[in-house]
């Protein structure tokens, strides 16, 4: 049918196929946009890359999944790079140090939402330290502290 109601899928469900997919216990997770720092994604202001910004036990993942929607698609606005499934990975290894930098000022959170900004610094595979920045929305809880105890280790 044309207006046959879609599925939904239980969110505990999607994260237990996740750990499944990648093998890794997920620690802590958040809504986030990729700003710089990872060759393979580039940096396209035109069309941002939102995504999931995932702690797990063997890593950091950013996953980005394909964004569409009808507008886009009826105007064939949506950049190809965009409509791609993408996902970094750093290794826990390979994290040197992260941080999470919050608006503090009053003044600027009055105009509207302020974002945190997570710097996760890293060895890249030439071993230079890089610097991965991804905004953060919603609820950060427990990236930073899961991330700051890689490099604990």
């Amino acid at each position: 049918m044309f207006f046959e109601k879609k599925q939904k899928k239980d969110p505990d469900d999607f994260w237990r196929e996740y750990e499944e997919k990648t093998g890794e216990k997920v620690l802590a997770r958040t809504m986030g946009q990729y700003y710089s720092g990872w060759d393979e994604f580039g940096h396209n202001n035109d069309s941002p890359l939102w995504g999931l910004a995932i702690v797990t036990s063997g890593g950091f993942r950013f996953h980005h999944f394909p964004q569409q929607n009808w507008l886009g698609t009826l105007f064939g606005s949506v950049s190809s790079e965009a409509a791609k499934e993408k996902t970094l990975f750093i290794p826990r290894e390979r994290i040197i140090t992260a941080v999470l930098h919050k608006e503090t000022n009053w003044w600027k959170k009055l105009f509207g939402p302020a974002p945190a900004v997570m710097i996760i610094k890293y060895r890249g595979e030439d071993e230079s330290e890089k610097n991965l920045v991804i905004k953060t929305e919603f609820k950060t809880d427990g990236i930073i502290e899961s991330l700051q105890e890689y490099s604990a280790d």
